[in-house]
């Protein structure tokens, strides 16, 4: 019974979808929706889902396609959707699975992650609404995470596949240990046009592909000459990014670069700010921003998440419209 309402809602929802104005993107994320149980208590989270909630804030139209158990979280998760700016009809549910949660802590404001598993978004299955959805989105992001998994990696992968060749793909590595593998980043990098790290992730990348960066002074920034390695070992990508925390973003494509000092910022938590930055670039690439402009955009976002507590912190349209005033687009 669960799975017919689940099924007319979709239809509905696709239609709806389908007669929204052209004007404002589909974007979707893809992977893992889970709780980040913090000290002070559980907050709904997930790079996807934090990244879909950021791009529906920021006037795009959003999807998510995600998994969660048939269990408290997961109705808690669904009831917290409903009043965000995304739609989530898409989310499957798993009578077999929990859904998922990853214990937090902080220190010194940087989080700690112990990830449990397996979890529902582990089983994330290939249907025909997220084939459909897929072939139609302007853009997608999906990570490593959420491909621990086999039948969510080959469904991420087919997904992803399935996309139109002008969909912005964006490949958030998200390294966390142990769930990665060599042949998942290959793999994933090959299926996408952009590619976002932050620093420490950019070695392990580099070293997990085989691809060996001389560290000499004289040659050049380090993370510069590792994202032109990269963007010469993968023809598909075309932007490199990476986060550098409070000295703020590099971003690199093959004719030019940007460097972002970062914005000055007490940091309360930075659960969440790396996610804003991804939502950020994808929202202003689509709109034909240059690279100033777009590191402008992350590190702007991304500096006010990490301001607030939580991934998802309550925004009101005095500090959006202030932030997009900053941004100058």
């Amino acid at each position: 019974m669960e799975g017919t309402r689940k099924a007319k809602r979709v239809e509905i929802d696709l239609q709806h979808m389908e007669k929204t104005s052209s004007k404002a993107p589909l974007i979707l994320g893809l992977g893992e929706l889970l709780w980040d149980v913090l000290p002070e208590g559980p907050r709904l989270g997930g790079a996807p889902a934090n990244f879909a909630v950021m791009c529906g804030r920021l006037g795009d139209q959003v999807a998510l396609l995600s998994r969660v158990g048939w269990d408290e979280f997961g109705k808690l998760a669904l009831d917290r959707l409903e009043t965000l700016p995304v739609d989530a009809s898409l989310v499957q549910i798993d009578s077999r699975h929990e859904t998922g949660r990853v214990t937090v802590s902080l220190e010194e404001g940087q989080p700690q992650y112990i990830i449990h598993h397996p979890a529902a978004w582990d089983s994330m299955e290939l249907t025909e609404e997220w084939v459909r959805i897929s072939s139609r989105a302007d853009a997608v992001c999906f990570g490593s995470l959420a491909q621990r998994g086999l039948e969510s990696r080959q469904t991420i992968q087919t997904l992803i596949a399935q996309t139109s060749p002008s969909c912005v793909r964006v490949f958030d590595v998200n390294l966390r240990k142990p769930f990665y593998t060599s042949e998942v980043i290959e793999e994933s990098i090959e299926l996408a046009t952009v590619i976002k790290m932050n620093e420490a992730e950019v070695p392990i990348v580099l070293d997990l592909l085989g691809l060996p960066i001389e560290r000499d002074p004289q040659l050049g920034d380090t993370l510069l000459l590792s994202a032109r390695r990269l963007l010469a070992e993968f023809p598909s990508l075309e932007l490199a990014a990476v986060t550098r925390g409070d000295n703020g973003s590099l971003l690199v494509t093959r004719r030019d670069s940007d460097a972002h000092p970062g914005i000055p910022t007490k940091v309360v938590d930075t659960v969440g700010a790396s996610d804003a930055f991804t939502a950020a670039l994808t929202h202003y690439l689509l709109r034909g921003a240059d690279l100033a402009t777009l590191n402008e955009a992350g590190n702007r976002w991304g500096s006010w998440v990490a301001s607030q507590s939580g991934s998802m912190p309550a925004l009101s349209e005095e500090v959006r419209t202030a932030i997009a005033t900053a941004i100058g687009q």
